[in-house]
């Protein structure tokens, strides 16, 4: 039996890491511990997962839910191999996203959640962003799943509207955000500056806004490169870091995915209209 581990992103309470098993039938499963509060995202093979809170099939698309500490056992009865994105998150940092967003459930009291519908976005981020190296958008995606794990394990509650005092805070956000687009702005700056909580934040500016803060962030990267491409004969690796990113093949990827073309075509485009 043989486990690779890669880390995938990191940042303050939280790990994601890809792990790859090729344990199969003839292999005995054996006891381990989750020292942190561990959400894993089934993206290939099945296996058997067996904790104090339950046992469960897991297939891809379904999450495995492990609280910090304790004790289990995954095993290949019956195919061998699985691949998954494991995300591991420190129990304050944990509680303070649940409490964020509205949950009471700071236990997991299943062992699994099954492939929902609702959580396939967010399981597709995570996919896209470990296959492509986007180590930046996990900050987002950590957020997100915690959010979405803790709502469905907690009463469904009526939502409510922004306070005048939220619809302010990522305002001036989406200001700052305008302002300093080709820095380095984490949802954790972000929401120390507006006073809010990362969650809260990340779940009030995306009700007003209307997108996330890594996609307004990257909508406006990305407007700010188009209008430059058009306008001036620079190279598009100038212009791709001056817009904030860390690469020319993010950028082109990025680019080509928003506007349908390559910089280079879209460019082009303009000096035969």
């Amino acid at each position: 039996m043989a486990v690779t581990t890669t880390i995938v992103a990191e940042g303050p309470g939280w790990q994601v890491r890809d792990v790859t098993c090729d344990s199969g039938p003839r292999d005995r499963a054996f006891e381990e511990q989750h020292r942190d509060v561990s959400i894993a995202i089934v993206t290939r093979g099945s296996f058997q997962y067996r904790t104090r809170s339950g046992s469960a099939v897991l297939v891809p698309g379904s999450l495995l839910l492990g609280n910090a500490g304790a004790c289990f056992e995954c095993g290949h009865e019956h195919a061998p191999g699985d691949r998954c994105l494991a995300f591991h998150i420190a129990p304050q940092c944990f509680e303070d996203t649940v409490a964020a967003a509205g949950g009471a459930t700071m236990n997991f009291d299943r062992p699994s959640l099954p492939p929902l519908p609702q959580l396939t976005p967010i399981l597709a981020a995570a996919e896209s962003a470990r296959d492509a190296g986007d180590s930046g958008v996990f900050e987002e995606i950590v957020l997100r799943l915690c959010g979405a794990v803790a709502a469905l394990l907690t009463p469904a509650r009526v939502r409510p509207v922004p306070s005048v005092r939220d619809v302010r805070r990522v305002t001036l956000a989406a200001r700052r955000i305008e302002a300093d687009a080709d820095s380095k702005l984490s949802i954790a700056a972000l929401a120390s500056e507006a006073a809010m909580s990362p969650y809260h934040f990340l779940r009030t500016f995306r009700r007003i806004v209307g997108l996330t803060p890594h996609q307004y962030i990257l909508r406006t990267r990305l407007n700010r490169a188009a209008l430059r491409l058009r306008a001036a004969d620079e190279p598009v690796a100038s212009i791709a870091f001056d817009a904030g990113f860390n690469d020319l093949s993010t950028f082109n990827r990025r680019f080509r995915r928003l506007i349908g073309v390559t910089p280079s075509d879209y460019r082009s485009g303009s000096r035969t209209v």
